[in-house]
């Protein structure tokens, strides 16, 4: 028996062996930081509110990060970054090291060398890796480095011999999209700052608050005025301290941020890094980044390695905390809430993440989940319905539907008790009934008419997956009455399904169709950011219905195999998020993200296993440009690491994770309370891209699917690899 159990070990550790070491060494920050990535780069910590990195001269809308590759200016070092959103915001309190006093304070023009205070950046010596950002700034000669705990940074800036050294504090440039309504700044003593800047932008109230200290006391301090976005005078829109510096000498700043005070910027600066010891803070930074992602540790080739460490690191940046060391925090009620007994958490991109983010922290961050739930319920309770798009304790309502409803849901269907279950579901059949974003035509009509709002299917779809999920939440709940009622509204997107042409079609409060129609067209009138290629299947909670619409299982294969077959045309003037496409199949947006499991729900696994396949290996990469869409806070990436693990859910607030076709060859995730999962594909190869049986614990398992109590009960699935079905 020792003998037996010897043995079991030894397999064991060699089969760990196997698993990758190095994972810090895996990701590349950059990735996704051309096309139309829009990924954050700097440095961090998982889910931080303090993003702080480097703020380019925005041209446009790949700029929405702050930063894109294609482009080598800086005007700064800005503490707060949105990760791939198609909108842009933040880039709040921005530093900027300079020499020289003849400068100007306005936003820099590449055409006009001597505007603004802004550099080119040596590209060729960047350095981005998890929690640590540096780069050199040839306009002054120095060269600034960076890291971050969850609420502050620490900058280390080294300077060339000058009488004219500085750093600017700008709290005027926030890109195109933020705009400064009011800033302050002033001097505590020579050697420490603080102040706010308010803005206006996505989020239509934000407020940051700063306290910063100075590793050297400068010699003196000025403040230059300038016109707020709104054309007020503000005294105080940029700070400039003076120092003297000589050849090689590194000044640092510490910096804290907070949304609720000046106090509590201080306190989070001084729990979180109380002295000047930059390597011990990137130390701690690139610790929590290992910690975060050996949660998932895998065997698989190089290069599909590198991609999922970067698409897990992808997808732990936001949500992000939003409270301060003691629990206070600023609500959606724009009052301060304090010492709160949970982590309150902020950018709630819903519609880009209720679809694969939400559920792989559902699987790698139980306790982190039931907090976010928990900020979901405390903004139910501020602003009257759950969150759609949350940012810095705004709504910005952006996206169709009700979102937020659709995660909640979710984590009451897989058992999250973290929160009080009732209310919760009091806060989903609220949410759903607030009269506004298309929801009064709804329930005057029973569908959202296409002459008497714009999105309509979009819109009315959103809400029919909302309705499903409300109503899987209910029959967890015992609440059957419920249950049925919402089942029976989330089919209203049938009232779009027109068999004469097969597709998703605008109606009318007529009752008549959209005529004349165009499978192609309707970008933004009927549809979302898609036409009818994409949102025919928009139904992930109705499958069984859409499979008798097209005819049985062979005529809805049939259908799905023409979306990617068909011509890949866009009409004019077409949103860029439309992007990676496979025919009429767009990954680079969120809508379609569900489509390739389908054909697993309708008997043809091996197809999936194809689809799968064919966008894990050619619509990821390890280049700039490695993102076929924007990264969209995580939801780009997340799809990715599930199913490149060989599972996926489809179905909204659902135990179901569809079987797919794993390329990793091995993992294990760690599920929480020191269990873990492991999956192991047997026979894995680009060739052997078909499940040929699966084995869950030691024994055949037959379902298409496994279930999330499977996974984070730990234990082990074993896929049987070959190829063909």
């Amino acid at each position: 028996m020792k003998k037996f159990l010897l043995l079991a070990a030894l397999a064991t550790a060699l089969s760990s062996c196997s698993l990758q070491q190095d994972v810090l060494g895996l990701v590349d920050p950059l990735i996704g930081s051309g096309f139309h990535g829009h990924v954050f780069v700097g440095a961090n910590v998982p889910f931080g509110f303090v993003q702080v990195g480097p703020t380019n001269v925005s041209q446009g809308w790949d700029w929405c990060s702050g930063y894109h590759e294609s482009d080598s200016t800086v005007i700064g070092f800005s503490h707060t970054h949105l990760s791939g959103t198609g909108c842009g915001d933040l880039l709040d309190v921005t530093l900027m090291p300079v020499t020289g006093k003849n400068l100007k304070y306005a936003r820099g023009r590449i055409k006009d060398p001597e505007s603004g205070l802004w550099s080119y950046a040596d590209r060729s010596r960047e350095i981005a890796k998890p929690g640590y950002y540096s780069i050199p700034l040839l306009r002054y000669g120095i060269i600034a480095e960076m890291t971050a705990t969850e609420r502050c940074a620490i900058h280390r800036y080294t300077f060339p011999s000058s009488e004219e050294a500085a750093i600017v504090v700008d709290l005027k440039n926030g890109g195109n999209w933020d705009h400064t309504t009011e800033a302050w700044c002033q001097a505590e003593g020579n050697h420490a700052i603080s102040g706010w800047r308010y803005s206006k932008g996505w989020a239509k109230r934000q407020k940051i608050y700063f306290y910063a200290e100075f590793s050297k006391p400068f010699t003196d301090i000025s403040y230059i005025g300038a016109k707020n976005d709104y054309g007020k005078d503000t005294e105080r829109m940029y700070t400039r301290l003076e120092f003297n510096t000589s050849e090689g000498e590194k000044i640092m700043v510490r910096i804290g941020l907070s949304a609720v005070s000046v106090d509590g910027a201080k306190m989070n600066l001084s729990d979180e890094i109380p002295d000047w010891n930059f390597d011990k803070v990137c130390k701690n930074a690139t610790k929590a980044w290992k910690e975060q992602l050996d949660k998932i540790r895998i065997d698989a080739d190089k290069t599909t390695a590198k991609i999922f460490y970067t698409a897990l690191y992808h997808s732990s940046i936001a949500p992000s905390i939003f409270n301060d060391t003691d629990g206070s925090y600023r609500g959606s009620d724009d009052a301060v809430h304090p010492q709160a007994d949970f982590d309150n958490y902020t950018t709630f991109s819903l519609w880009d993440t209720y679809r694969a983010e939400m559920p792989l922290l559902c699987i790698i961050e139980p306790e982190r989940m039931n907090n976010m739930v928990e900020s979901m319920l405390k903004i139910y309770e501020q602003q009257g319905f759950l969150p759609i798009w949350h940012l810095m304790a705004n709504e910005t309502y952006c996206m169709p539907g009700e979102a937020g409803v659709i995660a909640v849901a979710d984590a009451i269907v897989k058992g999250f008790n973290g929160f009080d279950r009732e209310a919760a579901f009091e806060s989903l059949k609220k949410s759903l009934d607030v009269v506004n974003r298309g929801n009064e035509f709804r329930m005057k009509y029973g569908f959202v008419p296409s002459d008497l709002c714009s999105e309509s299917l979009g819109k009315d779809m959103e809400f029919a997956i909302a309705d499903a999920a409300t109503s899987h939440a209910a029959e967890v709940l015992g609440k059957e009455e419920d249950a049925a009622f919402y089942r029976e509204r989330s089919h209203s997107y049938r009232n779009y399904m027109d068999p004469e042409t097969g597709f998703a079609r605008g109606r009318l409060s007529d009752g008549s169709l959209r005529t004349p129609f165009n499978p192609f067209g309707h970008v933004n009138t009927d549809y979302t950011e898609g036409n009818a290629w994409q949102y025919s299947w928009l139904a992930p909670h109705d499958v069984d219905w859409l499979i008798a619409f097209y005819g049985g299982k062979e005529g809805f294969v049939s259908k799905l195999d023409s979306l990617f077959s068909a011509p890949g045309y866009l009409e004019e003037g077409t949103a860029p998020d439309i992007s990676g496409m496979i025919g009429q199949y767009v990954h680079g947006n969120e809508p379609s993200h569900h489509i390739v499991y389908l054909y697993a729900m309708a008997g043809h696994p091996e197809k999936t296993a194809e689809r799968v396949r064919d966008i894990l290996y050619n619509l990821y990469g390890t280049g700039r440009d490695g993102l076929c869409g924007n990264e969209d806070v995580g939801q780009m990436s997340a799809w990715y690491v599930l199913s490149a693990l060989g599972i996926y859910q489809t179905e909204p607030a659902s135990s179901r994770f569809w079987i797919g076709s794993p390329i990793v060859n091995k993992a294990e995730i760690k599920v929480g309370d020191g269990k873990v999962f492991r999956i192991i594909a047997e026979n894995n190869s680009p060739e052997n891209k078909y499940v040929q049986s699966v084995k869950l614990n030691g024994k055949p398992w037959t379902l298409p699917y496994i279930y999330y109590s499977d996974i984070i009960s730990g234990g082990e699935l074993v896929f049987k690899m070959g190829p063909r079905q």
